[in-house]
Formats: structure tokens, C-alpha cells, sequence
């Protein structure tokens, strides 16, 4: 059976949603420049790209339209055809883990996998109404809490958690049933702050990113989110945001953002015919299912089961990253897996980088092909949390 390798990645910096870097950039624009460049980056015919697998967690107004396929046509690749993916915060992940399956199956060499997502562009091109939620879930939304008991049915086979609860108010239930106190949550979005731009700063990230021309000709080299000037101090008087007595503030959860990533994955059959130097195997995916209230601890059951797969333990990782969507779910989850601080998101999350939803997963898969590179690092671990009560896993080898 084919393996599946990456040859190349690369991403856009990070911006802050509607007033940072990259506001005024369309989807389909940022995600076209950041193909354009991973390309360029392994020499390959784009002629031989199988299918271009776009992950993104909003596919609507300027996302719309089959955004995968609109990409490739203004990236110049007008004979490779495209696919929107979502699920949600792992939406790029599954266009890795959606090449990886093809090739293991035979069905093609070589695949981009990228994501995207714009949140300044939100509503642009939009219709003006919110999603229609199925009203089956009404009893579990009011009361944001397990249900248990009540009349079931062929149409009603459980009881029903709230499928459309705040992302928030799941960070303050874990936190709640975890005991993960609002000090630790501060402490750990010090330190990914500290982190990011201490590797900022030493040039890390530029080996990554890709920079951007936005449509008034400024060229974007760097992520807007790391604070150089975060104090501990500082984040323990930001006030909760989701509940007057909660422990999630906007210091200890990642912001809104606007971003790109791809990925270039080949056959290692293909690579080594075309003399391409692989950057990395993946050798494991898999996701889960959890309560949709208690969404942030999805990783733990996601990376086991990838872990399984891969005959690998949690001690085999060199770098684990959790995707920081809140502090609050990131130390359960990092506790529950027996992953230590120190090999932890070793150059700082989504909290000081932000969290571009449909970008995020390969954008941690980019960070950590340089991570491992840059260590000289053997396996990585990428997870995430997902909305709806899900969580999903890779597991990559650095082969540099």
C-alpha cells in the first residue's frame, strides 16, 4: 500500500479579524497566493495534482461557491478540480487526512490540502439570516445542561445535549467537571504568549510563512497576535466573557482571525520517482465523538485512538500540539493524555497565533513539520477540539 508523505507546506501570517493585516483580503484571494507558493516551493508539474481539498469551517458568501474550486482557478491551475470540506475547527485537517486516504487507496499521487477562513469577510456576500437550527434541540439550548430521561422516539434516540451551545460556555464546563481553575488558564495563555513571540522573534515563523500582498499592495510577513507586552498581571484582570462568575476571558481564549495553509501530499512512491525529498510520513489519523457540551476535551479519545493505530505512545512524541481554542480545555486534555508542559505547543498556539478555523490544522501540521525539523525531532502530534462534540488527531514522522 502507497504511504502518504508531505513534500511541502506553508501558510499566510495570522490576522486579527476585521481590524488586523488581512481584513480587506477575500478567501479565495489569500488562500490562491498561498497555493501559488507551496507549489513553487517542491518542483512539480501542477499538472499532476489529483484534487485540491479545501477545509473550511464557514463555506458561505465569499467561501461559497465550491471555494476549493474557485481557488485553483485563480491559482492558475484550471485543470485541477477542488472540494470544500467542513468540520468546523478541523476542517484543514480533514483535507489532510482526506488525501492521505486516497493515496493509501490508490487513487492518486499527489494532493494540495489546505484551509482557509476569513472571519473578517464574514456576512460579505451573504444572505442576511442566521443558519436554521433544527428545533429538536430547543429543550437542550435553554437549558445549556445534560438532559437525561424524558420521551424518546425513533426520531429522538438519545437524549439530547446542545448541539449548538456557545464554544464558550463548553470551555467553562470543562473547566468546571476538570477543576481547571482560572489562575492555570492565565498562567498557560501567559506562556503561550511568552512562547510565539520569543520564536517570532528569532525568526521561527518566517521559515513557514508565506507572505501576502493585500489588494492595496502591503505586503504581510508576520502574524498580528503575539503580544510582546502580555503580563500575567494583565490577564488576571480581564473579566470572564461567558458567564459573570466563569473563568474564560478573552485572554486565556484564542481571538477571532483571518488565514491560509497547504499542504502538499504525495505518494512516497511518486516523490522518490520524481527525486522530491519528503518532509514528512503521516502514519495515523483518526477523530471521535464527545458530548457536544463538553467539546474541548475531544482530543483525548481522538488521540488515542490515532496513537493505537500508529503502535505509538503519548512518550513517543517529540512535540504534541493541542490547538489552543481555550486554556481551558488545552490542560485537561494535556493532563488526561499524560502529554508534559514541556513538549506542549512547544512555540506557543492559537491563543498568541490565532485560530483561522478552517486554516487551523494544517497550519499546526506546518508548525509542527518546522518544529520537528528544527529539533530534529522523530513524531509529532497534532489534535484538536471540534464544535458538535468532536475531536480529531494525525500523528506525523519527520523523515528530514
Amino acid at each position: 500500500m502507497p504511504q502518504a508523505v508531505i513534500v511541502a507546506a506553508g501558510r499566510s501570517p495570522i490576522g486579527r479579524a476585521f481590524k488586523g493585516s488581512l481584513a480587506t483580503m477575500r478567501p479565495d484571494d489569500l488562500l490562491a497566493q498561498v497555493v501559488t507558493a507551496v507549489l513553487e516551493r517542491v518542483a512539480l508539474d501542477p499538472a499532476m495534482v489529483e484534487d485540491l481539498i479545501v477545509g473550511c469551517a464557514s463555506p458561505a458568501g465569499e467561501s461559497g461557491f465550491n471555494i476549493a474550486r474557485v481557488t485553483a482557478l485563480l491559482a492558475g491551475l484550471p485543470h485541477v478540480p477542488g472540494v470544500t470540506v467542513n468540520r468546523y475547527c478541523a476542517s484543514s485537517l480533514q483535507s489532510i487526512r482526506m488525501a492521505a486516504h486516497a493515496i493509501q487507496a490508490g487513487e492518486g499521487d499527489v494532493f494540495i490540502a489546505a484551509g482557509v477562513e476569513t472571519v473578517s469577510r464574514y456576512g460579505t456576500g451573504m444572505a442576511d439570516s442566521e443558519p436554521a437550527k433544527n428545533d429538536r434541540f430547543d429543550e437542550a439550548r435553554e437549558r445549556s445542561a445534560l438532559r437525561s430521561g424524558g420521551e424518546q422516539s425513533l426520531w429522538t434516540p438519545a437524549p439530547l445535549a446542545d448541539i449548538y451551545i456557545d464554544m464558550g460556555q463548553t470551555a467553562e464546563n470543562v473547566a468546571e467537571i476538570t477543576g481547571t481553575t482560572r489562575r492555570a488558564m492565565d498562567e498557560f495563555a501567559q506562556r503561550s504568549q511568552e512562547l510565539a513571540v520569543a520564536h517570532q522573534q528569532n525568526g521561527f515563523f518566517d521559515r513557514e510563512i508565506i507572505p501576502v500582498t493585500t489588494p492595496d499592495g502591503t505586503v504581510v510577513t508576520r502574524d498580528d497576535g503575539p503580544r510582546p507586552n502580555s503580563t500575567l498581571s494583565a490577564l488576571e484582570q480581564l473579566s470572564p466573557v461567558f458567564r459573570p462568575n466563569g473563568r474564560v476571558t478573552a485572554g486565556n481564549a484564542c481571538p477571532l482571525n483571518d488565514g491560509a495553509a497547504a499542504v502538499i501530499v504525495m505518494s512516497d512512491d511518486r516523490a522518490r520517482e520524481l527525486g522530491i525529498v519528503p518532509q514528512a510520513r503521516i502514519r495515523a489519523t483518526a477523530v471521535s465523538a464527545i458530548d457536544p457540551e463538553i467539546m474541548g476535551l475531544g482530543p483525548v479519545e481522538a488521540s488515542r485512538r490515532a496513537l493505537e493505530r500508529a503502535g505509538l505512545r503519548v512518550s513517543d512524541m517529540d512535540t504534541v500540539e493541542i490547538n489552543e481554542a481555550f486554556a481551558a480545555q488545552v490542560l485537561p486534555s494535556a493532563e488526561q493524555l499524560g502529554v508534559s508542559l514541556e513538549r506542549l505547543n512547544p512555540r506557543g498556539g492559537a491563543i498568541a497565533l490565532g485560530h483561522p478555523f478552517g486554516m487551523t490544522g494544517a497550519r499546526i501540521a506546518t508548525t509542527m513539520l518546522n518544529s520537528l525539523a528544527t529539533s530534529g525531532g522523530r513524531y509529532g502530534l497534532e489534535t484538536m477540539c471540534v464544535g458538535g462534540g468532536q475531536g480529531m488527531a494525525l500523528i506525523l514522522e519527520n523523515l528530514l
